[in-house]
């Protein structure tokens, strides 16, 4: 793949997309132009796309040769290889699984969406139809999955589907996988519904639904925006209280305008409500945070851990959990199976997602902009059609 600076566009039959190549380093790259392989394919064109949280591993840190050393001595889980690679998150491979887009071309089998529609295309690649998709497992499709995963912008390792940050790209199954953003609803307002977004509303959605005016505790700070997301929604959806702890003050001023009560995590004298949470979220992707969590349930209380933990044993306060008859819940976010509702939800009552983004930055500069230490990073171009509200 060759390197073009900022402004270069594509040669003739390519397209540019957004290449990792090591940490802190993103260059434009070039591929082959999608085409439509089966009759149910799309090819879509992304106008928005979303930086997600887990992105920020490798761009911030020089983890690779970390994590194949740690693999090797078994200070890493090996199904972290399974899902980045021998060498985890090695480059150059294409980034970004969050996007808004609009479609260009539908294979001759596609009935549900149409050249010009306004979609948000899944993290996660699956098929709609194998026994794990119909149960809501849609990110561990057993057609698309070639080893733990099936996904865009995670590397080989996860298939060859590419990154969203690109000019365009293929999906497949396209009838499953598009999921139509509802008139009125503004793109920035779902630009990470492909993922983080999706991700906060397993969190909550469900959990207060069997808890209706349930209280919940939102720990932030590793899964940023999820967080966020999170705390936001339980206020949304009625949660009696909210309280999200973070140690950065940015992040606390947006909780607050969500609606939740903002502390700081690591402060003295920051103690769980008494009584404890029927709902806690877990986003500080580290153990002592998945520990306070849990301790901090009341009876009968759910957590929700949404960050990598990638040691092959992380220590869980596992008698605690007997004695209040707790529930932790962990594992891949199923955002295809959530999508309906979660946009249906954000048309009707306005939830204003956008908040969240501390970064909105010109596509051209994605290179740059992508790899800024901030909370929430969104690219942004100009849709091709009038797909906006009220044609942008």
């Amino acid at each position: 793949m060759s390197h073009h600076p900022v402004s270069a566009p594509a040669g003739p039959g390519t397209v540019r997309e957004l290449l990792f190549r090591r940490s802190g380093v993103l260059e434009w790259g070039e591929r082959a132009a999608p085409a439509l392989q089966d009759p149910g394919d799309a090819i879509v064109r992304p106008f928005i796309a979303g930086r997600c949280d887990g992105d920020t591993l490798p761009l911030h840190r020089p983890v690779s040769r970390a994590m194949q050393a740690g693999m090797a001595l078994g200070a890493v889980d090996p199904v972290v290889g399974s899902i980045c690679g021998k060498v985890p998150f090695r480059g150059p491979f294409a980034i970004g699984h969050e996007c808004v887009a609009e479609v260009l071309h539908v294979g001759e089998d596609v009935r549900g969406v149409r050249p010009g529609d306004r979609v948000v295309v899944p993290w996660s690649v699956s098929c709609g139809t194998c026994e794990r998709c119909r149960r809501g497992l849609t990110s561990k499709c057993t057609t698309t999955a070639r080893s733990t995963l099936a996904a865009f912008g995670f590397g080989p390792a996860s298939g060859a589907w590419g990154g969203m940050v690109t000019d365009t790209f293929r999906v497949p199954f396209a009838d499953h996988m598009l999921v139509g953003v509802p008139d009125g609803v503004p793109s920035l307002r779902v630009a990470a519904a492909s993922d983080n977004l999706a991700d906060a509303w397993r969190t909550v959605a469900g959990p207060l639904a069997e808890r209706p005016g349930g209280t919940v505790l939102v720990l932030g700070g590793g899964a940023k925006s999820i967080g966020l997301y999170a705390a936001g929604l339980a206020a949304a959806l009625g949660a009696a209280e909210v309280d999200y702890l973070d140690d950065n003050p940015r992040r606390r001023e947006i909780a607050e305008s969500f609606g939740a009560r903002a502390r700081p995590l690591t402060a003295p004298g920051t103690r769980p409500r008494s009584g404890g949470y029927d709902i806690a979220v877990e986003a500080t992707s580290r153990t002592f945070g998945l520990a306070r969590a849990v301790r901090a349930l009341a009876p009968g209380g759910v957590c929700t851990a949404v960050g990598y933990y990638v040691a092959p044993a992380t220590r869980v306060p596992l008698m605690r959990m007997y004695a209040t008859d707790a529930t932790l819940r962990l594992g891949v976010s199923h955002p295809r199976a959530v999508l309906p509702e979660l946009l249906d939800f954000v048309a009707r009552t306005g939830f204003p997602a956008e908040r969240a983004i501390t970064l909105t930055a010109d596509w051209e500069q994605a290179p740059t902009a992508y790899a800024a230490r901030s909370t929430k990073v969104v690219l942004r171009r100009a849709p091709l059609a009038a797909v906006e509200p009220g044609g942008d």
